[in-house]
């Protein structure tokens, strides 16, 4: 497959579909659950999983689905932890048995941790660069029905008071 790999689409309702492409209804749509965390993580591991899965599933952005990923994220997380632990322990330049010196070997695992972390960080929206692509949870945002106050003198002014002839309701499901 050559370009860009394609955005999900609830992705791109997050970002507000800033190309203003027609959204695939074709695309599999999982429910918003949060996956049950795997046994074989490390403590730190879990922590970081109860820290996150509340947080992506009010957001939307998870579903049993990406139990692997995030599971994947979390255990890199928990060995870059244990990695800057050691770190702290030990210096970051250390003499070989043969007089050289080299880079710890504990640093070279932090660094390739976070480069890990960074993928499924930003894969589930969870940088600042990644948040700000996003505007709003589309089924959070009140619908434009609910602001409309039957007695207000601008009732109506943006659409129908009642969303029965109305079909922005598809946009916001």
């Amino acid at each position: 497959m050559r370009g860009r790999r394609p955005k999900p689409t609830a992705i791109k309702q997050l970002e507000g579909n800033p190309g203003k492409r027609p959204l695939t209804r074709r695309e599999p749509r999982p429910v918003n659950a949060i996956p049950t965390c795997p046994s074989h993580l490390s403590s730190t591991a879990k922590a970081e999983w109860k820290r996150i899965a509340g947080q992506l599933h009010i957001l939307g952005v998870i579903s049993q689905l990406d139990r692997a990923a995030l599971a994947a994220y979390c255990q890199a997380y928990g060995r870059w932890a244990e990695a800057e632990k050691k770190l702290k322990e030990t210096a970051p330049l250390i003499k070989t048995p043969s007089g050289y010196v080299q880079q710890n070997p504990w640093l070279q695992v932090a660094n390739k941790q976070l480069e890990i972390m960074h993928k499924y960080l930003s894969e589930f929206g969870m940088t600042p660069a990644s948040r700000s692509r996003v505007n709003a949870m589309p089924s959070l945002m009140p619908k434009p029905w609910e602001f409309d106050d039957p007695n207000s003198k601008f009732a109506g002014l943006l659409g129908p008071l009642s969303h029965e002839d109305d079909d922005t309701d598809e946009f916001f499901n």
